[in-house]
């Protein structure tokens, strides 16, 4: 059983800043990637940021240059810096997690966290 722990989010003003990490356990599983989305109400869920095991990233467009997601890949964990947040970026982000665990590839989510943009 892999288990995701979010951690972070909350309230903030327009152009501020909030960081979120989400850390994976459990045993004999290999990750291959991880990443955020989020789910606005009234929306779909939506990709982010994710973060493959090489390191490589990809970003949605609406948060190029002001989001950075980064892995510490010892400690299992991912982080999301989010800068220069907008009104339109409160959501409910979930940390994804795609892992191998023999024979299969399986993908957990984390339960959730609230970012609120005030404006």
């Amino acid at each position: 059983q892999v288990q995701l722990v979010e951690s972070g989010g909350g309230l903030v003003q327009a152009g501020g800043s909030l960081s979120l990490s989400c850390a994976a356990s459990g045993r004999d599983f290999s990750i291959r990637a991880m990443g955020w989305y989020r789910q606005a109400p009234g929306k779909q869920r939506e990709l982010v940021a994710t973060c493959i095991r090489d390191g490589s990233t990809n970003y949605a467009d609406s948060v190029k240059g002001r989001f950075t997601i980064s892995r510490d890949n010892a400690k299992n964990t991912v982080y999301l810096q989010m800068n220069s947040l907008k009104p339109e970026d409160t959501a409910i982000y979930y940390c994804n997690l795609e892992f191998s665990i023999f024979p299969t590839v399986r993908t957990a989510w984390g339960q959730g966290t609230q970012v609120t943009v005030s404006s």
